[in-house]
């Protein structure tokens, strides 16, 4: 669904206006259950049984984005209850990160086969015939899968000549590529906090938005009324999000329009660390660790702690480009607060680390930064610039892209030992990371370079972006080539 704009994105959006003009105005929050009928106004209902279901979820899209808990449908309470908990200009959080709103998620049956219309009750009957559980028999319209035996091995699926037997799942538990996705006692999706890695991708999977995560935007927005030295990163993958016409100079305009001391590329921070990445494999590999793992995705980090525990120690230490760019900013200005802008909820738990709290002070995404400029009634593609962005190299851009970590890094190893050649591998997708891993920690990528993305296509393809992969890789690769520099050793900044 991502690059449609649904009735789901306007919805989101409308939840984050609301908040952030809540935030910008200083209005009394006790107002704040006004702002369900703001967003879903009249008797009429577009989408669910009754208006009343509407609003009820809306109302907890409002409390997640304020950054409260949200509330099954046994609870009684209104949408402002705990509300000065939040009601400050600093991050706070509570786990989950990632919630199932249970009343809006409609019990999806999980992975299933189906005899569809299409069967030709055929002479063969080769699904029949290929049934190790003898689950299938045929009646006098067409083949019929008993659920009961039924194994879901699939063999009747792929051995049909019509292609009369389908496989489908409950959305988010396919997109789950650490089978996070269970269900409650009433079929609904729950999720499983000692396998989820927050990579989000559930979220955007569910045609219900059933599932949302946290949000900072009020806190951000009252920081950056009471704060002067406020700084936004802005990860690579920003590039046409916001969109097709809108220039990056553009984009970073409007952030300033927000309220911010200056912007700058993340792509900054990933030029760094390209360099110090490099060096560490150059030196550990093979002689100390037999692979290194790339660290700049923190999903692919939390899913090989949490999966691989013996394979975590051969994961890079570098800082990631979030890391890095924010300590780049802090040692020019002491009391700055700096702000990450990108397509990514895991950063959120991040930037909650020990050694990372101190550095970055807020995260959202490019989602939620859409939201804010609604608010503002800034149009992004009308605002006039007259300077470029030039923080980072080609390759510390490309960062964005499945694969662009392991190039870069790959790319400068050569060049500060040209008589190494640097394998690598990547994989985008937690189900392609698992799998990577396996063979990882089998000893199958020995000497290699392993790069991991939890989101399909990397960072473009987060849940905190607004177009489509193909769309933004299109506009990352023409980004990419308006640096003026090509690798992160040709970047002066740095030097």
């Amino acid at each position: 669904m991502k690059g449609i704009f649904s009735d789901i994105i306007n919805y989101r959006r409308k939840v984050f206006a609301e908040v952030a003009d809540f935030a910008y105005g200083d209005k009394d929050l006790s107002e704040l259950p006004k702002s369900v009928f703001n967003i879903i106004p009249g008797e009429e209902a577009r989408f669910r049984t009754d208006v009343f279901k509407e609003r009820a979820i809306v109302g907890e899209r409002i409390r997640l984005a304020m950054g409260l808990d949200i509330r099954d449908a046994a609870t009684f309470g209104l949408i402002s209850d705990g509300i000065e908990n939040v009601d400050v200009d600093k991050r706070i959080y509570e786990p989950p990160l990632v919630n199932v709103i249970t009343f809006a998620c409609e019990a999806c049956p999980t992975k299933t086969y189906e005899v569809t219309s299409n069967c030709r009750r055929c002479i063969g009957h080769p699904c029949q015939n290929v049934c190790p559980v003898n689950a299938i028999t045929i009646n006098k319209k067409q083949a019929v899968i008993d659920r009961d035996k039924c194994i879901k091995c699939g063999k009747c699926k792929d051995i049909c000549p019509y292609g009369a037997i389908i496989k489908y799942d409950r959305p988010c538990a396919e997109a789950c590529g650490v089978n996070a996705i269970e269900s409650d006692s009433l079929g609904r999706a729950k999720i499983n906090y000692d396998k989820c890695v927050s990579c989000g991708q559930c979220m955007q999977a569910c045609p219900f938005a059933a599932i949302s995560d946290k949000s900072q935007i009020y806190q951000l927005v009252k920081a950056i009324k009471n704060q002067e030295n406020m700084y936004a990163i802005v990860a690579p993958a920003f590039i046409g999000q916001f969109g097709p016409i809108a220039t990056p100079t553009q984009i970073f305009e409007a952030i300033k329009m927000l309220g911010f001391k200056e912007v700058l590329e993340v792509g900054l921070g990933a030029d760094i660390g390209t360099i110090h990445e490099a060096e560490e494999f150059l030196d550990e590999v093979p002689n100390k660790v037999p692979y290194m793992g790339t660290s700049c995705c923190p999903a692919w980090l939390s899913m090989v702690e949490k999966m691989f525990p013996d394979q975590a120690r051969y994961i890079s230490d570098t800082s990631t480009p979030m890391i890095a760019t924010a300590q780049f900013i802090k040692k020019r200005d002491e009391k700055a607060k700096v702000v990450f802008i990108g397509p990514c909820i895991a950063k959120k738990l991040e930037a909650l680390g020990e050694k990372v709290h101190k550095y970055v002070d807020f995260v959202i995404t490019f989602e939620e930064l859409m939201g804010l400029f609604v608010s503002r009634g800034i149009e992004v593609s009308e605002l006039e610039v007259d300077y470029k962005i030039q923080d980072a190299s080609t390759l510390g851009r490309g960062f964005a892209s499945a694969g662009g970590v392991a190039k870069a890094v790959r790319k400068v190893a050569e060049e500060m030992d040209p008589s190494r050649v640097v394998q690598v591998e990547n994989a985008n997708g937690l189900h392609e990371c698992v799998k990577l891993m396996k063979l990882a920690k089998a000893g199958k990528k020995n000497g290699m370079l392993l790069e991991g993305m939890a989101c399909p296509g990397g960072c473009i393809g987060g849940p905190g972006t607004i177009i489509s992969i193909q769309r933004a890789q299109k506009a990352l690769n023409e980004f990419c080539a308006e640096a003026e520099v090509a690798t992160p050793t040709q970047n002066s900044r740095i030097k």
